[in-house]
C-alpha cells in the first residue's frame, strides 16, 4: 500500500477476469446475461471502505457481434469487493483484464489502540 499523508492509502490492481475462448466458457460461447465475478481482497484492509473504481484494460471481442460491457465495483467494505463484469445479447467475449484503485483512510502509526 502506498500512503500519502497521515492516514490516506492506495492500493491499486490488475486481474484478467475471464478467458473464455480458450476453454469455451460461457462468455464466448453463451448468449443473453451473463456475469462474471471476482474478489479482490485489500492487504492490508483499510480503516474505513475506500472509494473504488475499475476499469476495463484489455478486452477481446468478436468484431461479427455488438461489443456490450459492464464492469463494476460491487460489495465494498474495508477488507475488499467484487469487480463484476456484465455482457447480455449476442456479445462474445473472449477475455477480459481490469484494473481497480482504492483510496482511503488507512490506520496511522499515530493512532492509539486503547483496548
Amino acid at each position: 500500500m502506498k500512503r500519502i499523508g497521515n492516514g490516506i492509502g492506495i492500493l491499486q490492481g490488475s486481474r484478467v477476469l475471464f478467458s473464455d475462448f480458450a476453454d469455451g466458457g460461457v462468455m464466448w460461447t453463451g448468449s443473453g446475461d451473463r456475469e462474471s465475478r471476482f474478489l479482490v481482497s485489500f492487504k492490508p484492509p483499510f480503516r474505513e471502505v475506500p472509494a473504488v473504481t475499475v476499469g476495463i484494460s484489455m478486452w477481446d471481442m468478436d468484431h461479427k457481434t455488438n461489443s456490450r460491457a459492464d464492469i463494476t465495483a460491487e460489495n465494498v467494505t474495508a477488507r475488499g469487493f467484487h469487480i463484476v463484469f456484465r455482457t447480455w445479447g449476442d456479445t462474445r467475449v473472449a477475455r477480459v483484464r481490469a484494473d481497480w484503485l482504492a483510496i482511503g483512510a488507512v490506520k496511522d502509526d499515530d493512532d492509539w489502540d486503547v483496548a
